[in-house]
């Protein structure tokens, strides 16, 4: 008997792997994937150095070995100014704290205030910029000339003002978590107000707009279905790049003694302050580590806010395409007669 031919075609589909299923990407691939090179390196890097902020910040508890205003142990008290060792890996201050555990619950305290002002500077922010570039008027005119008197204080100096203010209420663990949230909410809410105002004005002209105003639909509905998520699509840089601003201005505050009491939560820029007159003896360890923190910290950040604003913005974009167009065209591939030749 003669064996059946095979058709390729058939052997081709047999032989072919199913198509696999797509799962679901992980948050911030696709972004990845926009990046190459030192690009992606720099995003990696500072995604890193988030990420382990982060987890550092909600696992405090269980990474700190002591408690952040704890000065004694079974009855027998820390000592003072000690050395990184065994039971302090990162020392000891004046006061008999354990830096390492003053450091990770630092963390805690800046994601704490990080994540209170930048929620109350959007909030605040865009619903402010969405009523004053759509309903125009006086309405516009003056929050504009209220807001760019905000903008034009300098942004610490501003922080400081109302983080005096409030000092006197806001009391306790919570309460200065919160004063220092709001203090640096009043520096970033003109920041959003502007951005988010000035999309306004130019999306409420666009076709779409103009029809839905034709359907009947109320200005409420308008500016939250249809201006609100045209205007808001470069809000992630600017709360990246604010994330890094909130933590030097938490830090400044805590040096100058403002916002949070140091015994109700442990905060970087004022364990900077007490580590001052340590650093004329010689005692390190009280500062560098603080500091190092912030540094990294900011720097993450910064990193992260930089690579997304390169990815997102089409400047940066067209002028990066243009650079790479013209080193292609700079050694064009050889013609046939070339070739031939």
């Amino acid at each position: 008997m003669t064996e059946p031919i095979a058709d390729p075609a058939l052997t081709h589909i047999r032989d072919t792997p199913p198509p696999s299923r797509g799962g679901r990407r992980l948050p911030g691939s696709g972004l990845l994937q926009m990046t190459a090179g030192l690009q992606r390196a720099t995003l990696i890097g500072g995604l890193v150095l988030v990420a382990l902020f982060v987890l550092i910040a909600v696992f405090a508890n269980l990474l700190a070995p002591y408690g952040f205003s704890q000065q004694s142990e079974n009855g027998h008290a820390f000592p003072s100014l000690a050395g990184p060792s065994g039971d302090h890996l990162f020392g000891t201050t004046v006061g008999q704290l354990d830096v390492l555990s003053r450091v990770l619950f630092g963390a805690r305290t800046a994601l704490f205030v990080i994540v209170l002002a930048l929620l109350f500077s959007i909030i605040v922010g865009v619903a402010l910029g969405l009523v004053s570039g759509y309903v125009g008027g006086w309405v516009d005119r003056v929050l504009v000339l209220f807001m760019d008197a905000m903008y034009g204080f300098p942004s610490l100096l501003l922080a400081i003002v109302v983080s005096a203010s409030l000092g006197a209420h806001l009391k306790g663990g919570f309460g200065g978590i919160l004063s220092a949230a709001i203090s640096i909410t009043v520096v970033f809410v003109p920041q959003y107000f502007r951005l988010v105002r000035n999309a306004t004005v130019s999306v409420k002209t666009e076709p779409f707009v103009d029809a839905a105003r034709v359907t009947g639909a109320s200005a409420t509905r308008i500016m939250r279905k249809h201006i609100f998520v045209n205007v808001t699509s470069t809000l992630p840089v600017i709360v990246t790049l604010n994330c890094s601003e909130a933590i030097l201005t938490l830090a400044g505050l805590g040096f100058l003694g403002l916002g949070i009491e140091p015994t109700a939560a442990s905060e970087w820029g004022y364990d900077l302050n007490r580590a001052l007159p340590d650093v004329t003896n010689g005692i390190w360890w009280t500062s560098v580590f603080p500091g190092v923190s912030i540094v990294l910290v900011v720097l993450g950040l910064t990193m992260v806010g930089e690579s997304i604003n390169e990815v997102t913005n089409p400047l940066l974009r067209t002028r990066r395409g243009g650079r790479r167009t013209g080193s292609t065209s700079a050694n064009p591939a050889p013609t046939g007669g070339e070739e031939q030749r």
